[in-house]
């Protein structure tokens, strides 16, 4: 892969936010949540579609910070419109595991 620039990286605007809502999304054509996060004053509330169904139940979602590219372009799935993108890695089976914070931090900061 090839190196980037320091301002490559500052192009991505990922932030934290916490999740406030959690359901299911069963007109996803892969098993996906419907999720709603609060980024914060600056950027408020936004709606994501998240593939981490086999690792997570909804009621385990609902406030958790998860760390989200917020400068995507929306991304229309179905009749839902997903505005931010929730990172994770896959883990050996490919199921997505959430990217963590050591510790709670401000819904809306932006990672440095």
């Amino acid at each position: 892969m090839p190196h980037i620039t320091w301002a490559d990286f500052e192009r991505v605007d990922l932030r934290v936010g916490t999740i406030l809502e959690a359901c299911e999304f069963p007109q996803a054509r892969r098993p996906a949540y419907q999720l709603l996060i609060d980024l914060g004053p600056e950027i408020g509330q936004k709606r994501s579609s998240a593939q981490i169904t086999h690792h997570y139940q909804p009621h385990e979602l609902v406030g958790r910070q998860v760390l989200c590219v917020v400068n995507f372009p929306p991304k229309q799935i179905g009749k839902f419109m997903s505005e931010v993108l929730v990172t994770g890695a896959a883990d050996a089976d490919g199921h997505i595991v959430l990217a963590a914070l050591a510790g709670p931090v401000p819904n809306g900061s932006r990672l440095l």
